[in-house]
């Protein structure tokens, strides 16, 4: 049984140490002196008046991102000359404070601390505007507004994926490597999955499986996550996320 845990964990560490190896994560860097640019995927609210929502993930800062993503949402109104971010920042929790931050003072696709963002999804016209109208309901129904661990949650992922099950219409599916995605609390093991096409069982987000049309098979063990998306033919590899693309 030790011979058989131990191989278990060798596998589940390879992808987080190839992620490392072939540079796609870094542990160095400052996180006082690392960027926030803009990664220029996001339209120019001055020249789509559309109602527009997208959300990012990018790479943890520093030897997390061999493991995890960091995942956001970004909103912009119709006819609104700028972008409001929704995301869940651990460190605004100190002194009992809430973690979630609403926000328009940064870029919707910034880099988060050096790592450039990918865009998971896209939504515009009625529908965005459907999705906005309900946003502010879905973020004061965040149970854990006061509350973050990196790991296995609740954290920012923990907060997208709970936008997710409460807004139909934004029918995300976040990346693999979207660590708290699926974290549920103790007395909860059953829900829906984030992109709302499925259900998962799932335990405190240590231990868990899910099946959705969009995701796929899913399973996680130790909040790393093995699995195969049929629908868009990739596999799900601990730290790498999809192989092929990205996500």
């Amino acid at each position: 049984m030790v011979v058989w845990l131990v191989v278990l964990l060798l596998l589940l560490l390879a992808g987080p140490m190839l992620t490392l190896a072939f540079g796609r994560a870094s542990v160095t860097g400052d996180w006082r002196t690392a960027t926030h640019r803009s990664a220029g995927l996001a339209p120019d609210p001055s020249t789509h008046d559309e109602a527009i929502v997208q959300v990012y993930a990018s790479r943890a800062f520093s030897w997390r991102g061999a493991f995890a993503d960091h995942t956001w949402l970004a909103a912009k109104a119709r006819g609104a000359d700028h972008f409001t971010r929704y995301e869940v920042i651990g460190w605004y929790g100190g002194g009992g404070r809430s973690v979630v931050s609403v926000s328009g003072q940064r870029a919707p696709d910034a880099e988060w601390f050096g790592a450039p963002p990918r865009l998971v999804k896209d939504v515009r016209g009625e529908a965005a505007e459907s999705i906005i109208r309900k946003l502010p309901q879905a973020v004061a129904t965040y149970p854990y507004a006061n509350t973050y661990h990196a790991w296995p949650g609740p954290n920012s992922n923990t907060f997208v994926a709970h936008l997710g099950r409460e807004i139909v219409e934004l029918n995300v599916t976040l990346p693999s490597t979207a660590i708290g995605k699926d974290y549920l609390p103790i007395r909860q093991i059953v829900s829906t999955t984030p992109s709302g096409t499925g259900v998962q069982l799932s335990l405190y987000g240590v231990l868990g499986v899910l099946y959705g049309s969009d995701e796929g098979l899913e399973l996680n063990v130790l909040g790393l996550v093995t699995g195969v998306d049929l629908r868009h033919p990739a596999l799900k590899l601990p730290g790498i996320g999809r192989v092929p693309g990205n996500g």
